[in-house]
């Protein structure tokens, strides 16, 4: 390895320049990249090398000398223990111009884009208790049971008794699932091991108030199942769902493809604007539903529909977006690779008497491409894929179908960026992207961006 001029476990004064995508403060010893984890731009600090990379080192923090005046108390006491949130130390509004920053430089730098407008991020009303999903990995410490978030960058689990960003319901869930597997004497995974029952518990809530429990479990049985059920009842009055899904693989996939209900309804109900949806247990669904529906109505607003377009919803999920599109456009397809997430956006179409959406479960990669040999013609696509982004297939066949417009949903400013450069050589030039806060407290951010043909 190239000689580098610090020393692992050397204590060294640091100034913080900027943030990583991370969240984490990124400063230089010597011209050498270093990165400190729950410092700020602005700050001075004493650090211990910790970990040294070919072109990067990272360092703990000893003693902050100079603080920034955007340093702020984190509202929990696990914050610098866990790794689920990565910027409570810094005040809510600094987050959101982090935020627009990150989009920023990732469409310049990764993109070539120098003059696209990215505008200030949307933030939440309400920063804290937002998330209505909640999948947290169960362990032993010596005879306590335990639940919560890993440890940044490990799988230690962090015992939570209250998450801040979760659900008030999601707590509680969480809090009686630990009390029932102490009680029963259920057995836990161990990962290392590849023996024990219960894996994860994950935890869905209802803006009406409805609860889903889904306990995954290494082994086909839930042994004592049905005190298990009576048990949880008692304790969550809120409770309609209790369901088993059997992960048995060993690997860090949280949940596998059988689920068995054991209890009460197979969907939990949830709503986005006017329109209600059913949520079964694998099915996605915006964990943020408040800032959802300002992404989704963004969304909506950038795909201009005058009522007679046909439109494409990639990676449509339960069809959220899509029968939002469906209000303004005369035909909209969804395409999901998840069957059962396709069986829900079916029943949300149903429910919400939207006749003029159609589904199609698939790979958008195989289906994009036979849709357009079938003579389907877009006249706007609307993307919203995974964190990878979209492969270059389905890029060039939305390019061949020739839609006036593009609008890309994404979770990950670095593929987003990397998909406009695609679709700039593709004939399609990206004018503006909205950031929106849809993760508050964390380093994440979603944004949706207006991608236009160009006109020859």
């Amino acid at each position: 390895m190239k000689s580098v001029p610090i020393k692992k476990d050397a204590k060294y004064t640091i100034n913080i320049t900027g943030l990583g995508s991370n969240g984490e403060g990124v400063g230089r010893i010597d011209g050498f990249t270093v990165f400190v984890p729950y410092s700020l731009a602005g700050e001075q600090a004493e650090i211990v090398v910790h970990t040294i990379k070919k072109n990067y080192a990272i360092g703990r923090i000893v003693h902050i000398t100079a603080a920034s005046p955007q340093r702020v108390t984190p509202r929990c006491g696990l914050y610098y223990e866990c790794g689920g949130c990565q910027l409570q130390h810094l005040a809510y509004e600094t987050q959101l111009k982090i935020k627009q920053q990150q989009v920023t430089d990732a469409v310049e730098r990764i993109g070539g884009q120098k003059n696209l407008t990215v505008h200030p991020t949307l933030g939440a009303q309400n920063p804290w208790n937002y998330r209505n999903k909640m999948q947290f990995p169960v362990g032993r410490d010596k005879k306590k049971i335990i639940i919560g978030c890993f440890a940044q960058g490990s799988h230690q689990i962090i015992n939570t008794e209250n998450c801040y960003i979760q659900k008030e319901l999601n707590n509680d869930i969480v809090n009686a699932v630990r009390d029932i597997v102490q009680k029963l004497g259920i057995s836990v995974y161990d990962e290392d091991r590849h023996m024990g029952m219960l894996r994860h518990v994950v935890g869905r809530v209802g803006r009406g108030g409805e609860c889903m429990l889904v306990l995954v479990t290494a082994t086909k049985e839930l042994r004592r199942s049905k005190e298990f059920v009576s048990l949880l009842r008692q304790k969550l009055p809120k409770l309609v769902s209790v369901q088993q899904n059997v992960q048995t693989y060993r690997n860090n996939v949280i949940m596998g493809r059988e689920t068995n209900l054991l209890w009460g309804k197979p969907t939990i109900k949830d709503t986005l604007g006017m329109l209600s949806f059913h949520i079964s247990p694998r099915s996605f669904f915006q964990i943020n539903t408040d800032q959802a529906e300002i992404l989704y109505r963004k969304a909506l607003e950038y795909a201009n529909l005058t009522g007679r377009e046909t439109v494409i919803d990639a990676y449509c999920g339960t069809g959220t977006i899509t029968l939002f599109l469906a209000q303004k456009a005369r035909k909209v397809y969804g395409i999901e690779i998840v069957k059962p997430a396709v069986i829900d956006a079916q029943k949300n179409a149903r429910d919400n008497h939207v006749k003029n959406a159609e589904f199609i479960v698939g790979d958008a990669t195989i289906v994009m491409p036979q849709l357009h040999k079938q003579g389907v013609r877009a006249d706007v696509v609307v993307v919203d894929p995974p964190r990878a982004g979209c492969t270059p297939t389905v890029l060039k066949t939305f390019a061949d179908m020739r839609p006036k417009r593009i609008v890309y949903v994404s979770c990950n400013p670095a593929s987003l960026a990397r998909d406009i450069a695609i679709l700039n050589g593709l004939g399609y030039g990206a004018e503006q992207i909205q950031p929106v806060d849809m993760f508050p407290m964390t380093s994440h951010v979603e944004a949706v961006a207006l991608i236009q043909r160009r006109t020859m």
